[in-house]
């Protein structure tokens, strides 16, 4: 036991602060949670349009007409749809607050500087042809969205780190001390954002001389499909499980470091979700925010509340049932850090192994679930992770009844791999209480007083 500490806490815990202290995962992380009120907003009107009532649907187009649904979702389309323009901003003032400088020119610098990467043209089909028509002058609200998404964030980045160089190289126009504070920054932003300004154009020049034609289709092949495969697959989906619970394991917010990393490519595969229902057709991929969120952080990551209740109803330790019954409420909310932190989980050699082996057991039999059609796959809709058990599995499947039964389902299974090891925490702790001396710490043993 003193070994594996050892090697949690001299080998894991620095490579992980590493990366959780790495400015442009960070600066990921941060602005794409800057999309996320907006998409709960929409999310909730989807909800609206597709309630699972026997007549609903007949109810609201005698009352409010047949273009009800479409004007219902006008919302959606007005969240949904700006995620990349959000997340261009989003990313660049948070990486500009890092080398302390302009964030406010630097996110609206990335987003002229996103919009100059794509180009401004639609294609459709009229009713009766054949062919599809390339309508120039109009901007495709698809890039601007989670198709763009990957863009964004690269444009992002690249702006800011130009914006912050030439700044921080002094080649800006110098104000005099008398100009107001608001007109100054404009002036000092103006050559660097010049600068990026022409290196994107020019960029997008040189792509359009290309088979690729635009930087949206370069991405796409060369990063958007790797990545999509990788956060689409089973084995990625149990690494990225796998990874956020050891770092929680070490008392670092696995969720946070992780996810600025799969976010994006989950926050894009939840939209194409949310496409294919609001379209009425089947929704294509499994893993996505709501997957993990929803169906096996029960409780929060480690997928805890099994192990909440357990130490509520089958503890004999008094500060174990002391503790769960602090913990239910916050848990009902997957809230879990009384429980990482107070039973503690964190740095416990016999709690982190159920911890970790919980979501990567329900990840499996959830995949499996919704592979086979025996549940329904996470609908597109952006239910908060807060949502308490059961009605987050019915709403994050477009209100499906199997959405509560797999939720069920892994916290049978969470109990089932916790109990053991909660049992022997527990009798530990009982055998303290009534006045047990431990022989050494690292054995985990003790004998009667």
């Amino acid at each position: 036991m003193g070994k594996f500490n050892s090697v949690l806490e001299n080998k894991v815990m620095p490579t992980a602060a590493r990366i959780a202290g790495q400015r442009h995962l960070q600066a990921l992380r941060d602005g794409l949670i800057l999309s996320m009120p907006l998409i709960i907003i929409g999310s909730v009107f989807l909800i609206l349009g597709f309630l699972p009532i026997p007549g609903y649907a007949d109810f609201m187009a005698r009352t409010f007409g047949e273009a009800w649904l479409t004007k219902l979702t006008y919302p959606v389309g007005a969240t949904f749809d700006i995620m990349a323009i959000i997340a261009a901003f989003g990313i660049a003032y948070r990486l500009a607050e890092k080398y302390s400088v302009d964030a406010l020119s630097a996110g609206a610098i990335s987003v002229a500087a996103f919009l100059l990467a794509t180009p401004y043209e639609i294609s459709f089909t009229p009713e009766g042809a054949t062919e599809a028509i390339l309508v120039g002058g109009a901007i495709p609200s698809a890039l601007m969205g989670s198709k763009g998404l990957f863009v964004a964030m690269l444009i992002a980045i690249l702006s800011t780190e130009i914006y912050r160089w030439i700044i921080q190289k002094n080649i800006v126009f110098k104000m005099p001390d008398g100009v107001p504070p608001a007109v100054s920054k404009s002036f000092v932003a103006l050559i660097p954002g010049f600068i990026v300004i022409a290196l994107i154009w020019i960029l997008r020049l040189i792509v359009e001389q290309t088979d690729f034609e635009s930087l949206h289709n370069i991405v796409g092949v060369l990063l958007g499909k790797p990545l999509g495969v990788l956060g689409g697959s089973l084995i990625g989906s149990l690494v990225a499980a796998f990874l956020i619970h050891l770092l929680w394991s070490t008392g670092l917010h696995g969720a946070t470091i992780v996810g600025g990393v799969m976010s994006p490519i989950w926050l894009s595969a939840m939209d194409q979700n949310r496409i294919a229902f609001q379209a009425g057709e089947e929704v294509p991929n499994i893993f996505t925010t709501q997957f993990f969120d929803i169906f096996i952080h029960l409780g929060g990551s480690g997928a805890t509340f099994a192990l909440v209740l357990s130490m509520v109803f089958l503890a004999k330790s008094q500060q174990m049932k002391q503790l769960g019954r602090l913990a239910v409420g916050p848990g009902i909310f997957n809230i879990n850090e009384p429980i990482t932190f107070g039973m503690p989980v964190v740095m416990n050699p016999i709690m982190i192994v159920p911890f970790i082996l919980t979501p990567l057991a329900t990840v499996i039999v959830t995949y499996i679930a919704m592979r086979t059609g025996l549940v329904a796959k996470p609908a597109g809709i952006a239910v908060p992770w807060t949502m308490p058990p059961f009605i987050g599995g019915y709403l994050a499947t477009g209100g499906k009844i199997s959405g509560i039964v797999i939720q069920l389902v892994n916290f049978v299974i969470a109990f089932s791999i916790y109990y053991p090891f909660f049992r022997m925490w527990d009798k530990q702790k009982f055998a303290e209480e009534q006045g047990a001396v431990p022989i050494s710490g690292e054995e985990n043993k003790v004998i009667n007083a």
